[in-house]
């Protein structure tokens, strides 16, 4: 068997090696400050606009009780480089996972979603094969949890991913503390929450996607039909 093969290499004598051969990666980048700026003027530009919000809103269509939802267009994703900054980060984490080398990415839809306090996301998963989510806009602070005692696991704002049963060597949750800039890449069956916030008025803005890569990529029995 090559090195090649072989993904969990060789090893020397006293060495330890931890791999993560079972249950989904994720990948976790940051979005250039630019596209940050280009992005929040944009939304900002819409939110203002009461015929545009309304033509784009999205809420029904998710699972979030929050204030507002709304699509971005595919046309200006492709003008400010936000589809290739999906493309390009995509591309890179499926080969780390599959050393396959895709050809395909479809947007779907990209979306905003714009949280204040006490609203939330409930747990769900998304279409498409792949998805994400990251943040544009964070108020100051998630507010304190009713047991101040427990501050040190204070998931106040705070994303969750989860997959599968806690167990022995394997947890199935991931909390994640949202970050300015910090982008999350996740299969799209992978379920995840949002939970609440408090103690702010200010707005928890994020952004995420759904799209398609190559079938014979993500159809992972394709080769046994």
């Amino acid at each position: 068997m090559s090195e090649k093969e072989n993904k969990l290499g060789t090893l020397e004598e006293g060495q330890v090696r931890i791999t993560n051969p079972f249950g989904p990666t994720v990948a976790w980048s940051r979005i250039p400050s630019s596209l940050v700026d280009k992005l929040n003027n944009y939304i900002d530009k819409i939110i203002e606009d009461k015929e545009k919000s309304s033509l784009l809103d999205h809420g029904k269509n998710l699972a979030g009780d929050v204030s507002q939802e709304f699509k971005l267009e595919n046309k200006f994703s492709d003008e400010i480089g936000w589809t290739e900054f999906l493309r390009k980060n995509v591309a890179t984490w499926i080969y780390y996972s599959t050393e396959k080398k895709i050809k395909k990415f479809e947007l779907l839809s990209t979306w905003v979603v714009r949280q204040f306090k006490g609203e939330y996301n409930p747990i769900h998963w998304h279409g498409g094969h792949v998805s994400g989510a990251g943040y544009l806009l964070l108020p100051k602070t998630f507010g304190t949890p009713v047991q101040k005692e427990a501050k040190s696991s204070n998931s106040n704002g705070h994303i969750e991913l989860v997959h599968g049963n806690r167990q022995f060597l394997s947890n199935s949750k991931l909390n994640i503390k949202p970050e300015v800039g910090n982008f999350y890449f996740f299969p799209h069956y992978m379920m995840h929450t949002v939970y609440p916030f408090t103690g702010t008025d200010e707005e928890r803005r994020s952004i995420s996607f759904n799209a398609k890569v190559d079938n014979e990529i993500f159809d992972v029995y394709a080769g046994e039909k």
